[in-house]
């Protein structure tokens, strides 16, 4: 599993015109599922997700998590975070998860997140999405499980 997480100020979800996900201050996250993932990989990442101190303290110093500021978090599924870019000019997604895998292995990495009790909205499997975000920092991490 991979997942490029950013710091927002707000980021929303569009699908076919129609606001389907919205937060305010939080995390933005893209995630990427691999065929090789399973449930370990789920439980590492949310714990990284929700623990990372990455907002700003009294101090201005990046000590605080989103469970401490009681953020929220706007997840939005994203295959190509899987694109091979290594040989030729097209993208290969040999290691990325076929849908019947991703979607629920997706869906499972959000009750997770929504066991946290912070907002937790999401894009729309599967779907042509148009994804706007306000970087707070900018401040954008990657995180993968296993780590490479």
């Amino acid at each position: 599993m991979k997942i490029v997480l950013q710091r927002v100020k707000h980021a929303s979800v569009v699908v076919d015109q129609q606001t389907v996900g919205e937060i305010e201050s939080g995390l933005l996250l893209l995630v990427g599922v691999s065929k090789s993932d399973d449930q370990a990989a789920i439980d590492y990442l949310v714990n990284k997700v929700l623990n990372l101190r990455i907002f700003s303290d009294n101090d201005g110093k990046m000590n605080l998590s989103v469970l401490d500021i009681q953020g929220d978090i706007l997840a939005v599924s994203q295959f190509t975070l899987y694109g091979d870019t290594r040989k030729g000019r097209r993208p290969g997604f040999d290691q990325a998860a076929l849908p019947d895998q991703a979607e629920p292995m997706f869906n499972q990495f959000v009750e997770k997140l929504c066991e946290s009790k912070l907002k937790v909205n999401t894009g729309r499997f599967g779907a042509d999405m148009k994804v706007s975000l306000l970087n707070d920092g900018p401040v954008t991490f990657v995180l993968e499980y296993p780590q490479p």
